[in-house]
């Protein structure tokens, strides 16, 4: 690619820091680089294909405006536009299970609530403080990699990427955390 000075060695944070200052032939390598890998990111989470290439389209538009605050020094352009895909996937869905939420909310709000269902809630908002209070008690990069692959359904694969870790340190780390948290959360036998 001779366009303005554009190789196959040019890195995407190189690509990046050029789309910066407006480099359009940057963003147009850049697009062709990532956009597989981004529309996949988002099209693991959402399945309405119409929706994934609109928030595709809305990734790339924030790139273009926002490649200026990218910092090298935080890790890599790709990581960064992945986990920018996701969180923008994760947001999506969350939006949509909201207004599914809000519309369910209003059409039974007369309806009569039964006595097992509140039950059910309750017990379940002891079970999350639960949780989160064990979450509390293991170590941070345990329940970090414990909150992306359980919390924003992310694979080891992409944990270690975002993360920039060996794959068998995110396994370790989301095994050893599993182990911490069933110690929090199961009475021990004396």
């Amino acid at each position: 690619m001779a366009d303005r000075g554009i190789d196959t060695r040019t890195t995407e944070d190189d690509l990046v820091e050029r789309i910066s200052r407006g480099d359009a032939a940057a963003f147009s390598e850049l697009y062709a680089r990532l956009a597989t890998r981004v529309g996949w990111q988002v099209r693991r989470r959402l399945i309405d294909v119409a929706q994934s290439e609109e928030v595709v389209q809305e990734i790339f538009l924030e790139i273009w405006q926002s490649a200026g605050r990218f910092d090298p020094a935080r890790g890599h352009a790709a990581t960064w536009i992945l986990t920018m895909a996701a969180h923008r996937a994760i947001d999506r869905v969350r939006t949509a299970q909201a207004d599914r939420t809000r519309d369910l909310a209003v059409g039974i709000r007369n309806q009569q609530v039964p006595f097992d269902l509140t039950f059910d809630a309750a017990e379940t908002s002891l079970e999350y403080r639960r949780v989160e209070a064990a979450l509390g008690r293991i170590t941070d990069v345990q329940r970090q990699a414990l909150v992306l692959s359980y919390q924003h359904g992310q694979t080891n694969k992409e944990i270690a990427v975002l993360l920039d870790l060996p794959i068998g340190t995110i396994k370790t780390r989301l095994r050893d955390g599993l182990i911490r948290l069933r110690r929090e959360l199961v009475p021990q036998q004396a």
